[in-house]
């Protein structure tokens, strides 16, 4: 039989936490933060920063470019090239960004089944939703509004028209902020349906390119036959083409589809509308994709 000091009875000092208690919102903008710091390395290794400021870089350095050209051309009075076409020159370089960094940003939650423990604080399903397609879109964002930003400052130090550059530059910002919404819904979608990273970067990148080059290829066969009339209703059915049908309607962007043609006002709107309705698809497929805490 045990003596009876074997079996003692420490008070060992727990107490009730008595801090403040942040709440949802707390919890959403710290998920958003964190998302979005890592969607460029921060706060990650330094191996995981090379790609996306690689490419970060990529974008910026053709604008610096345009700026010193067209300053060291005399007499010039404006950018060789538009504010919103920016972006469509460098679509291949947002792609490679989108398609590596949506699979980071909630793969490995599902690869080690950390969705369960966000659930288990105060955050909903729609807390998480939120936070990453903000922190996606965010992003996607800061990648291609930098270059313009860029753009617009080398313009004013060139003493151009300040009237046309600031609205060619806001232009370019609605431009840049549809992509970047419509993008990183298809990137969350495509990376949120698989825990493997290497199947989302291959998800992504074939939503993005096969349609595109499908589109295309039938776009310069339509203007080939003189069926013009088809070229500006193919463009709804890639995700690069709305982008640069709806610029191209509204944005003064130039037409970047076979034989320069410009969708009209009534086909512009259906584009806008395109792309609002993929941009609430791809919530709803994620809010869908989410409804169970235990993954």
């Amino acid at each position: 039989m045990a003596p009876e000091t074997a079996t003692q009875i420490h008070n060992i000092g727990y107490r009730s936490y008595e801090g403040a208690r942040l709440g949802r919102a707390y919890a959403r903008r710290s998920l958003y933060a964190q998302s979005l710091r890592g969607a460029y390395g921060l706060g990650r290794s330094a191996k995981s920063k090379v790609l996306p400021m690689l490419l970060f870089g990529i974008m910026c350095v053709p604008a610096a470019i345009i700026v010193a050209v067209a300053i060291a051309v005399p007499g010039s009075t404006d950018l060789p090239i538009k504010y919103p076409n920016y972006a469509m020159l460098l679509q291949m370089v947002i792609g490679l960004y989108l398609a590596s960094q949506a699979p980071q940003t909630v793969s490995r939650d599902l690869r080690f089944r950390t969705v369960p423990l966000y659930f288990s604080r105060p955050i909903e399903r729609v807390d998480y939703v939120l936070a990453k397609y903000g922190a996606m879109a965010s992003a996607l964002f800061i990648l291609t509004a930098a270059p313009l930003l860029i753009m617009y400052i080398g313009s004013l130090l060139a003493k151009f028209d300040f009237a046309t550059q600031t609205k060619g530059f806001a232009q370019g910002l609605v431009s840049v902020l549809l992509l970047s919404l419509l993008f990183a819904g298809i990137g969350l979608v495509m990376a949120a349906l698989t825990p493997r990273r290497g199947f989302g970067v291959a998800a992504v990148i074939a939503v993005l390119v096969i349609p595109f080059g499908a589109v295309s290829t039938v776009q310069v066969i339509a203007n080939e036959t003189g069926a013009n009339g088809a070229i500006e209703w193919l463009g709804l059915f890639s995700p690069m083409t709305l982008v640069s049908g709806f610029q191209s309607a509204f944005l003064g962007a130039k037409s970047t589809f076979p034989g320069e043609v410009v969708p009209s006002t009534g086909v512009g709107f259906v584009y806008l509308l395109a792309a609002l309705a993929v941009i609430a698809g791809s919530y709803g497929v994620l809010m869908a994709r989410y409804r169970k805490a235990g993954l």
